[in-house]
């Protein structure tokens, strides 16, 4: 009986260490607009590389998890190519106050393609898609190593995808990776044409990359190591 009080005090003072909870990720892909042919396989990949990460998550195109009692069950969101129109008034405030309470937003590729008409999301993703040329090969600057989605890349990265145009960028936006649209046709954005970046926004923390078009891109090492930092980040593991 002393030797199981004893130990319970060690845990209350700090000789023994809590367990810390187990971060669970919703990956959420809808669409009411384009569907991306990549988006089983961007499932699979970000499911596996985030298990291996000690990471689980649950997949779904049911926007009915947005709401309060099924999101306080996960620590951060994952757009994956969503388009469109996606959630409804009462699972737009769900969301929103899932944010603001402290959690994390990941956006991959056609995330930017979604819900225009909704001004807090726009803030949250940083900014909308607005065209692009074709698929193709492009040298991209990597303009922060630092951060944990960038940290094993070098300072070019020359990459095959389909490069997004945005409009409506926010100003405020931590920038992670650039394209040079020297190395490729068609980009109409100039010298600032931004493709990743990252920021705190509104309580929570958000990470967005415009790669992850193709089903090919799933399977470049680089690429989903640049997920799970961005998925790290946004849970505050670093």
């Amino acid at each position: 009986m002393k030797q199981t009080i004893f130990a319970l005090l060690l845990v209350i003072i700090g000789g023994i260490p809590f367990c810390q909870a187990q971060k669970k990720v919703l990956i959420f892909s809808k669409t009411t607009g384009f569907r991306h042919k990549s988006i089983p396989k961007g499932i699979q990949v970000v499911s596996d590389i985030l298990r291996a990460e000690n990471i689980p998550t649950v997949a779904t195109e049911d926007a009915a998890y947005f709401c309060t009692d099924s999101l306080k069950k996960f620590d951060a969101i994952i757009f994956l190519s969503t388009t469109g129109t996606i959630l409804d008034a009462d699972q737009k405030r769900a969301f929103q106050q899932f944010i603001q309470s402290g959690h994390g937003f990941v956006g991959i590729h056609a995330a930017s393609d979604t819900e225009y008409e909704w001004p807090w999301y726009g803030e949250l993703v940083g900014a909308y898609f607005n065209r692009h040329p074709a698929v193709q090969e492009a040298k991209i600057d990597v303009v922060d190593r630092s951060h944990l989605s960038t940290a094993h890349l070098q300072q070019v990265w020359w990459h095959k995808d389909e490069w997004y145009d945005f409009k409506n960028v926010q100003d405020g936006l931590h920038i992670l990776l650039r394209l040079d649209e020297s190395t490729y046709d068609g980009g109409q954005m100039g010298k600032f044409h931004p493709i990743a970046w990252f920021r705190s926004f509104d309580g929570g923390r958000m990470f967005y990359t415009g790669l992850g078009h193709t089903k090919e891109s799933y399977d470049v090492l680089e690429f989903q190591r640049h997920i799970i930092g961005g998925v790290k980040y946004v849970l505050s593991l670093n």
